[in-house]
Order: structure tokens, then sequence, then C-alpha cells
């Protein structure tokens, strides 16, 4: 119980030094834009598009930490991963509420179970949730572009064929086709617009969305662009590619469905049964919680659980 006195104790305190750091540096960074604007305006003008490439590329405003997390190759990754699952929040105030995830739900597994394992068990997993909602958001907002490219392709190549300029083109696809396939070629379009060399602002398109499709359309552009052809029908044959590997997937999805329900059902079964076993015989179940040997018997358990989730889903998982 001191312990986690202690534990109550320390989050508390952090959790109120974070917040007064925080209005610290909003009052900094208030000061910081209006001496920005202040040089700005004193400066010749400029076109206003030219800021729409424009980046806010903090890792944290409080300097400190920017600095420090600018040190870390993995804290970048988390940037590019936020970014793309369109998650607006700075890497530094991701990783707090990881924190605050990991102390909030390690507190509250301890005092519910009364066992320092399960305040541990909870805190890991804590940690993990909102990195696993932000992976989560970048594969449907993946899932969503690829669902919408073939669409993209086909308004590419009737505006080549109509006599538009392949930049042009890029600009008729922003404009028309929703998100996200409207923001990734806007940023394409702004990119080679304000002087980037086009192969290299089609190499920043497969950096920002690492798909398959994107990089057959990025391979097929650049190919023509040096050795020349017919780039509409480079571009239709792209779709018909394109839409005919989804009707296979979707194929697949179908003969593995059950392979995927089986999956589903080992691993919610124990869980279930559990809970149904603390609502209706509390005492059979709970040596599982209060014995030394049923502490083993629950990391036995989640350890094979993962192994096996793992096990099928490499099995049902088939790359088309």
């Amino acid at each position: 119980m001191p312990f986690a006195v202690a534990l109550l104790v320390f989050v508390i305190v952090s959790m109120a030094v974070f917040a007064v750091l925080i209005l610290i540096d909003r009052r900094d960074a208030r000061a910081r834009v209006l001496r920005e604007r202040l040089s700005a305006a004193q400066k010749p003008a400029e076109t206003p598009q030219e800021f729409a490439l424009l980046r806010d590329d903090l890792m944290s405003r409080i300097p400190a930490l920017d600095t420090l997390l600018r040190r870390s190759e993995r804290v970048s990754m988390l940037q590019k991963m936020l970014l793309q699952g369109e998650v607006h929040v700075r890497p530094g105030n991701f990783l707090m509420l990881c924190v605050i995830c990991s102390a909030l739900l390690g507190v509250i597994l301890f005092f519910a179970a009364n066992n320092l394992f399960f305040g541990w068990a909870g805190a890991l997993l804590g940690f993990f949730l909102p990195y696993a909602y932000a992976s989560h958001m970048r594969a449907r907002r993946f899932q969503r572009f690829e669902e919408k490219f073939p669409d993209a392709m086909d308004t590419l190549a009737r505006a080549v064929r109509a006599g538009h300029a392949f930049t042009t083109a890029l600009e008729l696809i922003a404009n028309e086709i929703s998100e996200p396939i409207a923001g990734e070629f806007r940023q394409l379009y702004e990119e080679q617009k304000f002087g980037l060399p086009v192969r290299e602002a089609l190499l920043n398109l497969t950096d920002r969305v690492p798909l398959v499709d994107v990089k057959f359309f990025v391979t097929a552009v650049m190919l023509q662009r040096e050795t020349g052809g017919n780039l509409a029908e480079i571009l239709d044959n792209l779709s018909y590619v394109i839409r005919e590997r989804f009707k296979i997937l979707r194929q697949v999805r179908v003969h593995t469905a059950q392979g995927r329900l089986t999956m589903v059902l080992l691993m919610g079964l124990p869980p279930t049964l559990v809970v149904l076993m603390l609502l209706v015989n509390r005492s059979f179940i709970l040596p599982l919680f209060t014995d030394p040997l049923g502490h083993a018997l629950i990391v036995a358990g989640i350890s094979l659980q993962t192994l096996g989730y793992f096990v099928i889903r490499r099995i049902i998982q088939i790359q088309v």
C-alpha cells in the first residue's frame, strides 16, 4: 500500500509539473509567434501559396524536450506514423499521453486486483494503447487511399489524354478526388510547382504513402518520363491491375474467413470465460489471481494466446 501511495503521488506531481511547463511554454510560444509575424511583415511580400508547403515539425513545444526528441530516430519514425495516420498530435505530447495512460491503467489494475504484477501489466498495456490507436488510424487511412487510388489513375489518364500536362493533371486530381487522395496529390503538385524536381516529388509521395500501388505508379511515371511512351495507356493498365488485385484480395478474404473467425474466438473466449466465472462463481476463479501458481498460469496463458494470434495471422495473411 505505501508503494501505491508513493506511485500515485509521483503521477500527480509529474502531471502538475508538465501542466505548469506547458502553460509557461504556451506563453513563450505566443510571444515567439508574435515576433515571427512582425519579422514577416517587415520582409518583402511573398506569394501566399508558398505557405502551403510549410509544415510544423516541432516534436514538442518545450524547447529542451524538442531538442532531446530530435536525437532519437524512433521518435522521428513515430512522427511520420502520426502524420500518415492524420493524428494531429505532436510526438512529445503523444509520448506524455502514453505515460499518463500507462500510469492510470497501472494504478487502476493494481487497486482492482490488489497485486503488483497486474499493476505493471496494466502500465505496460496502457503505454502501448495510444500507439495501437495511431497505428489503426494509419492503416485505415491507407486502406481508404488504396480504394480510391484507381479512380485517381483514371482521372489522371483522362486528363493526359485530353491534352493536359502531367503536372496540371495532378492539380485536377487534388481538386476532384476526395481525401486522402486529394491531400497527397496536392502536396505532390505543390512540391514540383515550387521547384522540386518531379522525380524527387514522386519519391516523397512513396515515402509518405508506402503502398505497393503507389510505388507501381511512381515507377511507371518515372520510366515514361525517361524513355517515353503513352502515359494515358500506362495509367489505364495500372488502374486495371489495381482493380484486379482488389478482386483477388476479396476472394482471398472469403476463403480465409474461417481462419479469421477462429482467431477471434480463440482470442476472445478466455477473457470472456474469466469474466463470467467472476460473476457466477467468484470463489472458483479467484485463486487464479491470488495464488502464485495462478499468476504463472496467467502469464503462460497470455504468452500462448499471443503466440497463437501471430501464428494464425501469419497463416491467413496472404499477399496479393
